[in-house]
């Protein structure tokens, strides 16, 4: 499955590269003329997507909430959000807008936080995301490695753990096969994202991995197009 990704800032789709969030400028994309997110997800829906990956970066810096814009695109086709979640505090009023909550290590306080969502919410409300940098577990409140993470998934059974590999974000460039196979196995649904490809998607795919987040390969047209041309056949599978 294909899961479009959004990234919105003060109210509007941006697009940029390797997490470098401050000079994001508003996202061009095929789908649409302008870069107003809810428009943007109209269309995708029209187009077959099933689910859609919302990164608020303004709640992920502490600078602001887009949690009503995601609400609003919830109605249209199930939303994954991210918006930075520290803590299990934060989480009911998010719950109350869209489908699916993003823990990610970059924003949580602390390690034992995510034990804690993980027993207290039904877990299909909950994506465990992974967010690595330079080939590393990014975290700005944890400290933890690749050994640590995969023992906790062993502990909390999250159904979906995503792999973001931030510092590929929007370069195209494709994904660390290493880390991803290291990951293999666990009793998880893996999500992939960061530089995704179409070779990367089909090479995964031989693993036996269905799930990609795709932004920029995806908005600039260079996999959608061939999306648009498969679409009704063999990667028909992609959207749903």
């Amino acid at each position: 499955m294909i899961i479009p990704v959004i990234d919105i800032k003060n109210g509007e789709a941006v697009s940029g590269k390797s997490g470098k969030r401050e000079t994001y400028t508003p996202l061009k994309t095929v789908f649409d003329n302008s870069s107003e997110p809810v428009a943007i997800a109209r269309k995708l829906k029209k187009f077959g997507f099933s689910r859609i990956y919302i990164a608020d970066l303004d709640a992920i810096e502490g600078k602001g909430s887009n949690l009503q814009i995601a609400g609003e695109i919830n109605k249209i086709i199930p939303v994954m959000f991210d918006s930075g979640i520290k803590n299990s505090i934060e989480i009911q009023k998010i719950l109350d807008s869209v489908e699916k909550v993003i823990v990610a290590t970059e924003t949580i306080e602390n390690f034992d936080e995510i034990e804690l969502i993980f027993s207290t919410f039904p877990k299909q409300n909950f994506v465990l995301s992974i967010d690595i940098k330079d080939g590393n577990v990014l975290g700005k409140h944890i400290k933890v490695d690749f050994k640590d993470i995969k023992k906790k998934i062993e502990e909390i059974n999250p159904i979906e753990v995503i792999l973001l590999d931030i510092s590929r974000v929007g370069t195209e460039n494709g994904v660390d096969h290493e880390i991803i196979k290291s990951f293999i196995g666990l009793d998880t649904d893996l999500i992939l994202g960061g530089g995704i490809t179409l070779e990367d998607i089909t090479d995964l795919q031989s693993l036996g991995l269905e799930n990609f987040l795709v932004g920029t390969a995806l908005h600039s047209g260079s996999l959608s197009r061939i999306v648009t041309k498969l679409k009704g056949r063999s990667c028909r599978n992609l959207l749903l």
